[in-house]
């Protein structure tokens, strides 16, 4: 069975295209404010912020990716290896993030025993 192509006119694509980059960008200044904001306010807390935040902008920047790579995709076979590889990547990611912020709740801990 011939898979049936993504028949997207190039003028969508560009659109496309842009408006993910003026997204990311749009993103990337809210970061940007959040990681000043946050370093001017002390708190026990401060630094599992600091670290959420980042996380957030690591899967924000993997979603855009995602994005760009899915406007390229040329048929839906393409489309879900895509998908299929986004998402296995994301659960990963997901995965590393918790032992990285439980590890962080707990090295605290550790040291006033």
């Amino acid at each position: 069975m011939i898979e049936p192509k993504l028949e997207v006119p190039a003028e969508l694509r560009d659109l496309a295209e842009k408006t993910i980059d003026q997204a990311e960008k749009a993103f990337g200044m809210f970061f940007e404010a959040a990681s000043k904001s946050m370093s001017t306010v002390p708190g026990a807390g401060t630094e599992v912020s600091k670290q959420a935040l980042i996380f957030t902008e690591q899967n924000m920047k993997s979603a855009f990716e995602h994005a760009r790579k899915l406007v390229h995709a040329t048929d839906l076979q393409e489309a879900m290896r895509i998908q299929s590889d986004f998402l296995r990547s994301q659960f990963t990611s997901a995965g590393d993030h918790m032992r990285q912020m439980t590890g962080s709740l707990m090295q605290p801990g550790k040291g006033k025993s």
